[in-house]
Formats: structure tokens, sequence, C-alpha cells
């Protein structure tokens, strides 16, 4: 292996530098580069936190070959929450967005995604393969049924996300039974689906978003404008039961690729 290759290693994070490596990697990505904030976010320290990070397991995928002294090791971060853990914080981080009412009377095992962000250069190459094996692994051993999270379109303007927004609402609305709802209700239906440009649509939709439906996903009814991190969000849900089995597995044994 050459010394310039990433030697990459998942775990979640136990030790502090552990910790504040991945809310320094989130400002970088989420206040530096998105333009968004919050209320807890330290620009002194550079950390990018808020009050639900003490409840949250945060999944991080670290190169054993960069500075863990400088807290640049962490290079990849999943932030995730069970239902049990939920229950500790008083509410899931999204419930501020969304009624997750049909999920949680659906009585499966639930379990929360977020903040999920890769430094720079790592990004179009195998990081998020192997930071998604993590948390295949995460899953199958907590026994999780049902996934979900917000996840975000840059910017706040839904006049030049309509067609992506339509595109969403038309091809791939959630089943009634999942189907959670913005709490500030910004329709996602802005124009009719014959007047969508497929692959223009497509092409503005963010990389996880795209990856999170190739897994079969599904989004919520609605979408919300979260200006303090300067997104327009959409709720994503995944029925691991429901999961597209050649998609599933590629993520489940994406630490080998």
């Amino acid at each position: 292996m050459s010394a310039h290759e990433p030697l990459f290693r998942v775990a979640l994070a136990r030790a502090e530098r552990d910790i504040l490596a991945a809310q320094r990697l989130r400002y970088d990505v989420f206040v530096d580069e998105l333009g968004g904030g919050g209320a807890m976010v330290d620009h002194a320290r550079r950390l990018e936190r808020d009050r639900f990070d003490p409840f949250f397991d945060h999944l991080v995928l670290i190169d054993e070959r960069r500075d863990a002294a400088a807290l640049d090791h962490v290079v990849g971060v999943y932030r995730v929450m069970r239902d049990d853990q939920a229950r500790a914080a008083g509410q899931f981080y999204s419930e501020d967005e969304y009624d997750l009412a049909p999920l949680r009377a659906d009585g499966r095992r639930l379990m929360e995604l977020g903040r999920s962000c890769l430094h720079p250069d790592y990004r179009g190459g195998t990081a998020m393969y192997h930071l998604w094996s993590g948390l295949a692994d995460y899953v199958d051993r907590h026994g999780i049924e049902l996934m979900f999270g917000v996840a975000s379109f840059h910017g706040t303007d839904t006049a030049a996300l309509a067609e992506p927004l339509s595109l969403l609402h038309h091809r791939h609305l959630a089943p009634p039974d999942l189907r959670v709802r913005s709490r500030v209700f910004q329709n996602m239906e802005l124009m009719p689906e014959d007047r969508i440009d497929r692959r223009r649509a497509m092409l503005k939709v963010p990389a996880l978003i795209k990856a999170y439906l190739r897994l079969g996903g599904v989004v919520g009814e609605g979408a919300y404008i979260d200006r303090a991190f300067n997104t327009t969000d959409v709720c994503l849900v995944m029925d691991t039961a429901r999961m597209n089995p050649r998609q599933s597995a590629l993520y489940s044994r994406g630490g080998a690729r």
C-alpha cells in the first residue's frame, strides 16, 4: 500500500478527540462549505454541534494516516439515534421538522440517520462504502427495521428546486403507512409530472438522496425549509424489509470494495 493511500477504520466515537474531530468535520462541511449555523455552533473552535449530540452514536470513518492530535483523522461521519436513545433525549432530532407518528405507530425498531458527511478529499472514492458497511453492521447488531432521517438540498429557494422536489413527490412518495409529514409544510408538488425532465431533475438531486432512493428509500410528504442550515430538507424513510436487494447487498458489503 502506498504511503499516500488511506488506511480506513470505521468505529463508534468513544474518545473525546474522535467526537471533537467529527464535530470539526461537520463544521467544515455544514458551516464553511454549505453556510449553515445553529445555536451551539462553536466558531472559535470550529465545532458544529447541538443539544442532541450526547444522545446520538457517532459512527466515524478514520484515516489512520492522518493526524489525530490535530483532529484531522476523522474523514467521514454518520450520526445515528435508535428509538431507545430518542426516548432518553425526549424526541428524535427530525421531530422538530416532521411528524413521525406513522413510524412510531408502526411498532418496529427505528433508527434516525443524520449529519452524514465526507471530507472533500474522500468524495467519489470508496470512503462512503466503508462508512455504509459500518452502518450496515450497526443496523444488524441492533435489529433496526426502519431507518429515516432528513436529507438536504442546498439553499432555500424552492422555485429553483421545483423540478427535483416535484420528481421526488411524484415518483418516490412513501406509502401511506410510512408517510411522515412536514410540520411547517412546504409543498413538493410544484409542477405536474408530465412537465418534469427526469434526467435534468435527477442531476439536481444530491448524491446522498439518490443513494437512499437506490436502496429503495421513499420520501415523506412535504419539504421543510431549514433557514439556520440554509437547506431545503426532505425526510427519507427506508424499510429494511423493502430495500432493493441488489443495492442493499452492495450497501452491506461496502467495506470490501
